[in-house]
């Protein structure tokens, strides 16, 4: 086990640069190669110490491009075909992206990292099709429910507990189409990708009307209110929780639920036509890699990795090792299917109909 709290920087960029030697071995790129990633601003692939340690050890430069929202990846792609090398996607994207033939397989034996990804991860049927690995599996995360670890001194096991008059006017809830449907539909036992019963669900928002301390949107608005002891329960992501118990030093934790939790995972695919396309899977090995993850969760912020070594290096205390990542949790996880621009309008219209109630 490593000693987290005494892992230099210093000494993990040396790790990182000496396992990207191999690599770029492996590549034979050359100095003045670039690649070209298509990313959210912010999400991992563009932390200054990672890009650093990359260009250090291969010689290829890392230049960003960011998206504001996933339509937009599309319309970047469709638009400049051949420019991109690597694009971070949403799983539930990647057949999309690949039936438009915007980008293409991945060449997995010259990825030295790929076997270490969790099975599911690695062999998800959204990465994996018509016979070819489309996306190498990356990172991870779930929405789920945080509790107050002064109010609950066992932790609540069921989704149940939002409903709960108990708790009347302290749930802190995400303000979110998508997630609230689908929290809802979980909640009343239907399939939160394609519920089949909008009616259940209409009534099952409505009834937290009484219960609703606040809605938040972003992360520092959620914090806000978690640190002014306002929210006993709250939908919200699973690393925001962590980060508020371990940097913050709140008394938050968080449970995934018997009903299940909502969770998403991120690929790295390869532009179609990527002008570099050994840089592109050096950079991706790199991304995959347990030194990378390490490297991100050293400097706060981290989601989960799908790399199973990675995930197993956590410190024993970590939320994310010992409540998510557990076998018996990722086995009640329900990770986001793609959903129909149809789907994405009547959540929208369902929500804003919600929130109209509790107005009155």
């Amino acid at each position: 086990m490593k000693n987290w709290k005494q892992w230099s920087r210093r000494a993990a960029m040396l790790a990182i640069g000496a396992a990207m030697m191999g690599t770029a071995g492996l590549h034979g790129t050359a100095a003045a190669d670039e690649v070209h990633v298509l990313n959210w601003k912010g999400w991992g692939t563009d932390e200054p110490w990672a890009v650093e340690a990359f260009e250090k050890a291969t010689g290829i430069k890392v230049v960003h491009d960011y998206i504001t929202s996933f339509p937009e990846t599309f319309t970047k792609l469709r638009t400049n075909p051949g420019y991109y090398d690597v694009v971070v996607l949403n799983a539930a994207f990647i057949k999309q992206a690949a039936d438009e033939g915007l980008i293409q397989p991945l060449d997995t034996a010259q990825l030295k990292n790929f076997n270490d990804l969790y099975p599911d991860m690695r062999d998800s049927p959204q990465m994996n099709f018509d016979g070819k690995v489309w996306g190498a599996a990356w990172m991870w995360g779930g929405t789920s429910v945080s509790y107050n670890t002064e109010v609950f001194k066992t932790p609540p096991t069921s989704l149940a507990v939002l409903w709960d008059p108990a708790y009347k006017g302290r749930v802190c809830w995400r303000d979110d189409p998508e997630d609230s449907v689908r929290f809802a539909a979980m909640a009343s036992g239907q399939n939160p990708d394609a519920p089949a019963d909008m009616n259940k669900i209409r009534d099952k928002l409505r009834a937290l009307k009484p219960q609703i301390k606040a809605f938040w949107k972003s992360g520092d608005e959620w914090l806000k209110l978690v640190a002014a002891k306002e929210c006993d329960l709250s939908t919200v992501w699973t690393n925001n929780t962590e980060a508020a118990a371990v940097q913050d030093k709140l008394p938050i934790s968080f449970i995934v639920a018997k009903e299940g939790a909502i969770a998403f995972r991120d690929g790295m695919t390869m532009g179609k036509d990527a002008p570099n396309p050994k840089g592109a899977l050096a950079f991706i090995d790199y991304m995959i890699s347990k030194d990378f993850y390490a490297g991100w969760v050293k400097v706060g912020g981290a989601p989960v990795a799908a790399n199973q070594k990675a995930v197993e290096e956590l410190p024993e205390s970590s939320m994310t090792r010992t409540i998510l990542a557990t076998p018996e949790a990722i086995g009640r996880l329900n990770f986001k299917g793609p959903l129909t621009d149809e789907q994405r309008q009547s959540y929208l219209d369902l929500w804003q109909e919600t929130k109209a109630y509790f107005a009155e």
